[in-house]
């Protein structure tokens, strides 16, 4: 029964990733086709390079598509991060590339602003959410993606600032072959994109949890269980109650704290979590693997 239990969950998990890949796809050839294509703009990271590529080859006569690029370039670093960040993750990853290059070949509609700036702000947002969701699926968009999260899980904190850095190089050369006034825009550009990622994706953000409860034995076993961080037990009493109380403390990823927080009041349901914010963290961390 508990191995039925575990197939049904993995399935479950299988079936949460293909559709965040899908829909990060989509979303990606979307924005890529209706903002950035029709106002002259490069995508970010090995997108943008696949991009760049293909504009090179058409000033110099060489049929060369962003899709057949992105695939190509990503095999390298995908091969080298099944190994050092997880097979499934890197797997998946690669689906989201190859459905982002066969949408990319699909949606061709007509532009839906004139305006740069609306394409640019539309635009920007709207690449940053389909990374955003790959990411949440525990999948990528593969390319930087990976190398951010790989150097990211060595240092325990996100890059995207660095990886914004570098796209910002990128596009120089951009504007150094093909104009300024493009290679600006689409600065700006990453610049949003970049934003979203960081607003709307936690994984290395870290949140200190007070915890009160009257049970501290039976809540301090099921965190055990269920996560691998430490925690501390600080016994004390209620200012209004009187009854004997314990606070717990302990510090973890943002992403973690829903599912805490359910096997917490699993064991009591009264139990009381404070969630705090955490600027700087000194010490070990346990770090979950993204596979």
């Amino acid at each position: 029964m508990e191995e039925m239990k575990k197939d049904q969950v993995m399935k479950k998990r299988y079936v949460i990733m293909l559709a965040a890949v899908t829909a990060s796809a989509l979303l990606q050839a979307f924005a890529m086709n209706i903002f950035l294509e029709p106002v002259g703009l490069l995508p970010s990271g090995f997108t943008g390079i696949a991009a760049l590529l293909s504009k090179i080859a058409g000033v110099v006569g060489i049929g060369f598509s962003t899709s057949l690029g992105m695939v190509l370039l990503n095999i390298p670093v995908a091969v080298f991060c099944y190994h050092h960040i997880g097979k499934k993750f890197v797997l998946f990853s690669m689906v989201q590339v190859m459905l982002a290059s066969i949408f990319l070949e699909i949606i061709k509609p007509e532009a839906l602003f004139d305006d740069v700036l609306l394409n640019i702000c539309f635009g920007g947002f709207l690449y940053g959410m389909s990374v955003a969701i790959a990411l949440k699926g525990n999948a990528s968009t593969a390319g930087m993606d990976f190398i951010a999260l790989y150097v990211s899980n060595r240092l325990g904190k996100s890059i995207w600032q660095y990886v914004f850095v570098f796209n910002c190089g990128l596009l120089c050369v951009f504007g150094m072959l093909f104009g300024w006034e493009n290679a600006g825009y689409s600065i700006l550009f990453q610049f949003i994109a970049t934003k979203t990622i960081d607003n709307f994706y936690h994984r290395f953000k870290r949140v200190t949890l007070q915890i009160t409860t009257q049970k501290p034995h039976e809540v301090v076993k099921e965190y055990i269980g269920a996560c691998r961080h430490g925690i501390s037990v600080m016994e004390g009493y209620g200012g209004y109650s009187g009854k004997k109380m314990s606070l717990l403390h302990t510090v973890v990823s943002t992403y973690e704290v829903q599912d805490i927080i359910f096997h917490l009041k699993e064991v009591d349901p009264a139990v009381i979590v404070n969630v705090i914010p955490t600027e700087t963290f000194i010490g070990s961390f346990y770090q979950k693997p993204l596979d």
